[in-house]
């Protein structure tokens, strides 16, 4: 009886204290659900019109940016050009290692020597064959040659003929040979295309590089000017009209705007690439590209590459 009757307390007591440890956990949750939100590490900046698309863009260089590729796969002899540095149109940029093809160009001026002599050969012997021609058409008694010796050294000015321009001809494959080995030589060359400062050298003498690099050789840009591709998530696409003013903001200074000049809009709606790292942001979504002119300002540096958050007006 006595132990029948401990065990029944027991089990109160437990189910009181059961009991009063979920009261506790349920106070704390609801504490902290009334819990003061922090405010964000950086102040999100003002919209600047009463009305308008919010978008994200990303800085570029005038014209966009310019990856140079490589004209054929190889190893990097020499990179002649640094991040920073202001090359020409036609400025070499990096050389790749072209010693296999010149070795194949020695090869082939010989054999433009080669070709050389046997067209020299063959224009002997079509000049012997038209000299004993003309020497037998010469004779005026015709009793004293026969006709058959005159069709003979006929036929075989004829064929001297057709030696001299087969080694001709051989002359001009071989020539031909060495002008194309001349401009894989050249190709391997890598010059700039137009006037631009380097932004990127992701390659290094020695290395291998290869039109299946992830990465280019080099980067080039017109950083002079710069421009902003604004990325407009499609459902906002059909408010976006030429020539609306817009306004940019950089990625934690939400108090210096910068006034964008419109450039064009890109008619082709295409996958979201340049991502913002929010835990929130989609990567299945569309987006509108407009381009926008970025006057450079002489007292902040800005840099190719940078995220902006951009408020575009409604018009």
């Amino acid at each position: 009886m006595k132990l029948a009757l401990l065990i029944r307390y027991a089990t109160f007591i437990l189910a009181i204290a059961g009991v009063i440890v979920m009261t506790s956990v349920m106070q704390t949750i609801h504490g902290q659900d009334n819990a003061t939100i922090p405010p964000p590490p950086v102040t999100p900046p003002v919209k600047p019109y009463s009305g308008g698309v919010a978008a994200t863009g990303i800085i570029e260089a005038l014209s966009e940016n310019v990856a140079i590729g490589v004209p054929a796969p190889g190893i990097i002899s020499e990179v002649k050009v640094r991040v920073w540095d202001k090359v020409k149109k036609d400025d070499v940029l990096l050389v790749i290692d072209d010693r296999e093809l010149r070795a194949a160009l020695g090869k082939q001026n010989a054999a433009i020597a080669v070709s050389q002599a046997n067209l020299d050969v063959s224009l002997a012997q079509l000049n012997k064959a038209r000299a004993t021609l003309d020497r037998l058409k010469s004779v005026t008694d015709q009793r004293a040659i026969s006709q058959d010796d005159v069709t003979n050294r006929t036929n075989d000015l004829a064929i001297s003929e057709a030696e001299v321009l087969a080694a001709r001809a051989q002359l001009e494959a071989a020539k031909a040979d060495v002008e194309q080995t001349q401009l894989l030589i050249e190709r391997l060359t890598v010059r700039s295309p137009k006037d631009a400062t380097v932004l990127q050298v992701n390659i290094r003498a020695g290395e291998y590089a290869s039109s299946q690099n992830k990465s280019a050789p080099l980067i080039l840009g017109d950083v002079d000017t710069l421009q902003v591709r604004v990325d407009v998530d499609e459902q906002n696409a059909m408010r976006i009209r030429t020539g609306q003013a817009a306004t940019a903001f950089l990625k934690g200074d939400s108090a210096t705007p910068y006034p964008l000049e419109f450039e064009r809009i890109e008619p082709f709606v295409v996958p979201k690439a340049s991502l913002t790292g929010a835990s929130t942001e989609r990567v299945d979504t569309r987006v509108l590209q407009v381009i926008y002119r970025l006057p450079k300002p002489k007292d902040t540096p800005l840099y190719v590459g940078q995220q902006v958050d951009v408020f575009i007006a409604e018009k």
